[in-house]
């Protein structure tokens, strides 16, 4: 089975198309294909910061339950959109109010449909995807290898949020801790959750979070050939939203 994993899509449903053509899925009668039956898997993050993030959540909703030709593991803005959506008291910041906004200016049957969808996206999506054929892993911001195959709530804090340290930096963003540089499992970890200027592979590990909604690119990682597949940004540049593990 050839696996098409896509970074954070973050509403850049432009890219997404434009990837997607990249990978040579093509589109007849509304409905995608791959003429070498290549399924797709997105690594979460889908909504927030983006200008369409309602038409991703459509695409996706399309791809995953209709199509079956593609998989999904949610992120930690898919997690606070689902909170909302629920009816949960979240802070409507960092991305989630253009979400919102965007779904807030639909009809009132629109919004339920596009409600319904995505909730049923989320909770038919497990905490991250074990290809233990493939000996490939993919969660939303990575797993340690003690951790794969558990289902706790220690194991869903660390595939939504990463290695998180409880401090923040200057600029209020979390402490992670850098757990790719430790990794020594032999599952492939493939995440995204940090953005990266480029896919970031250490170990048998890829961040392929490119900061598509911060200006960069949205990229893919084919796997088991390993083949990196990116487009550019339509968004403006926005540099210092980007880690550098160098200096880890």
């Amino acid at each position: 089975m050839q696996l098409d994993i896509i970074g954070d899509v973050h509403g850049c449903f432009d890219e997404l198309l434009e990837l997607l053509e990249t990978l040579e899925y093509r589109q007849m009668n509304s409905l995608y294909s791959h003429p070498e039956g290549n399924k797709l898997v997105f690594v979460g993050d889908l909504t927030d910061r983006g200008p369409n993030s309602i038409a991703v959540i459509q695409l996706v909703y399309q791809l995953v339950i209709e199509q079956e030709i593609a998989y999904y593991v949610p992120g930690n803005h898919c997690n606070k959109l689902y909170r909302y959506f629920l009816g949960n008291r979240v802070q409507e910041k960092h991305g989630l109010e253009t979400t919102i906004a965007e779904w807030k200016r639909l009809k009132e049957d629109q919004k339920k449909n596009i409600q319904e969808k995505f909730m049923t996206l989320y909770e038919n999506a497990p905490l991250y995807l074990y290809f233990e054929n493939l000996q490939l892993v993919v969660a939303h911001a990575g797993i340690k290898e003690n951790l794969i195959g558990q289902m706790n709530s220690n194991t869903k804090t660390f595939v939504l949020y990463g290695d998180i340290t409880g401090k923040t930096d200057h600029r209020g963003r979390p402490i992670r801790r850098d757990w790719a540089k430790h990794y020594k499992g032999n599952p492939w970890i493939v995440y995204g959750h940090t953005p990266v200027l480029e896919p970031r592979q250490i170990n048998r590990t890829i961040n392929i979070d490119t900061g598509c909604v911060f200006g960069n690119k949205l990229t893919a990682f084919q796997f088991p050939k390993q083949r990196i597949v990116s487009v550019s940004s339509k968004q403006a540049f926005q540099p210092d939203r980007f880690t550098d593990f160098t200096a880890d």
